[in-house]
């Protein structure tokens, strides 16, 4: 499909808006492109749900954790009418008591069409997400990506402006051991 673009090289018809109840099964498309994704990355951690079960998730708004209630967006980008990506954020704290107290716009999900990548589309969702926590008194944005997921932390480094503050490791934990 063949879109004009504006001077950012985003498609000029996309808007950027809050999510409603509607647009759940939109965004629903857009989740399990990158649920499949991330499922090949890492078959251990990542699973693909029905599209009926995430449409639901987002449609009841449990897309966020009952204690974000207030504190917390779905953003979705549209073309026309159709749901071409969509981003999950939250504000958080760090749990940690060396830490100091920082509010964070946590970059919980984003996902943009496959078909619509590489069109900027990702990068506008992205900052829309960090606008809203700027405006909800963050002081940092956050996020988290696979790290097989090198066009990801490429995005997120070279385009977006993010570095790597710390790194999680994980281990399997086999029962008896």
């Amino acid at each position: 499909m063949l879109v004009s673009m504006n001077h950012e090289g985003t498609p000029a018809t996309i808007a950027i808006g809050p999510a409603v109840s509607a647009d759940a099964g939109g965004i629903a498309r857009a989740f399990l492109e990158s649920a499949e994704f991330h499922a090949s990355l890492d078959p251990e951690r990542y699973s693909v749900r029905t599209v009926e079960a995430i449409s639901a998730r987002y449609r009841e708004g449990q897309q966020h954790p009952p204690q974000a209630a207030g504190k917390a967006i779905t953003l979705v980008a549209k073309l026309k009418d159709e749901i071409v990506g969509f981003i999950d954020a939250r504000l958080e704290q760090s749990s940690d008591a060396m830490h100091r107290e920082i509010v964070y716009c946590h970059i919980a999900d984003v996902a943009v069409n496959q078909r619509y990548q590489n069109q900027g589309i990702g990068q506008r969702l992205l900052r829309a997400a960090e606008d809203w926590g700027r405006r909800e008194g963050a002081e940092f944005a956050s996020l988290e990506y696979h790290t097989a997921n090198i066009h990801a932390g490429e995005f997120y480094r070279r385009r977006m402006g993010y570095r790597v503050a710390s790194i999680t490791a994980i281990k399997r934990l086999q029962a008896g051991h």
